[in-house]
């Protein structure tokens, strides 16, 4: 009888501490995901220093020597032909001009796949709206730094996450000018991930990063069906940071 006593104790502790020690794992790993991001946004700045004040491209594709190289803001990918059968290569991208430690861009909340080539890591998402633009565009040019007009309000990195797992390719809510090479029903793949105890991460251009509460799921309507039905069906929301463009343009 006493040891069923001990036991049924136990048992209720660990039922009340149990939550607790959950929440206090989703908070230390928001907390590392906040730091990766301001790593992030430090390396976009000390990237413009050496690039005429430019943020980098989100992304674009050259060859080289009869080689396709893919080249994006966290990774660049190309094929080793000199092998059998050929093998993908990855570096750090243009964001890191060659040098980093890869696994920054692995978000410690997210489990979930990547959907972009060999990616080894992923989770989070580069503003391509605005800021890092790519190379469907005309001309071919990501925003200088000096043309945001507001950098604490101007998100820049943030925790990517769709239906389809981790687009690293953050996309405004509403078709702009300077994203009118991008599909509307696509923009539901540019959403944040609302999974760190029910807040986003967002990097801004100042530099500063922080968990943001606010989530907007209103979009352009060739997209809001895919956007919905995730939701619905997902306890961890995506959507976007705003209600329209304001947190992502330039002004």
């Amino acid at each position: 009888m006493e040891l069923l006593v001990v036991i049924t104790v136990i048992t209720l502790l660990l039922a009340l501490l149990l939550p607790s020690v959950n929440r206090a794992r989703q908070q230390a790993q928001s907390v590392y995901c906040l730091n990766n991001l301001r790593q992030m946004a430090l390396a976009a700045h000390t990237y413009s220093f050496s690039y005429q004040d430019h943020y980098p491209l989100a992304y674009y594709t050259a060859k080289k020597n009869g080689i396709r190289y893919y080249y994006s803001w966290d990774f660049t990918t190309y094929k080793d032909w000199s092998t059998t059968p050929a093998t993908e290569v990855v570096i750090p991208g243009l964001l890191w001009q060659g040098d980093t430690i890869e696994k920054i861009h692995q978000c410690p909340s997210f489990k979930g796949a990547h959907n972009w080539l060999a990616d080894p890591y992923t989770g989070y998402n580069y503003n391509t709206s605005y800021i890092g633009i790519n190379e469907t565009v005309s001309p071919v040019d990501s925003a200088y730094t000096s043309e945001v007009q507001s950098p604490s309000e101007t998100a820049l990195f943030g925790d990517g996450q769709y239906s389809g797992g981790a687009n690293k390719f953050m996309r405004a809510p509403l078709a702009n000018p300077r994203d009118a090479s991008f599909s509307d029903p696509g923009r539901a793949a540019g959403t944040q991930g609302y999974r760190h105890l029910g807040k986003t991460n967002v990097a801004f251009c100042d530099g500063h990063a922080e968990s943001w509460q606010d989530l907007f799921t209103h979009m352009d309507p060739l997209g809001q069906q895919e956007l919905d039905l995730y939701n619905n069906t997902h306890q961890e929301k995506i959507g976007f940071l705003s209600p329209d463009n304001r947190i992502y343009d330039l002004r």
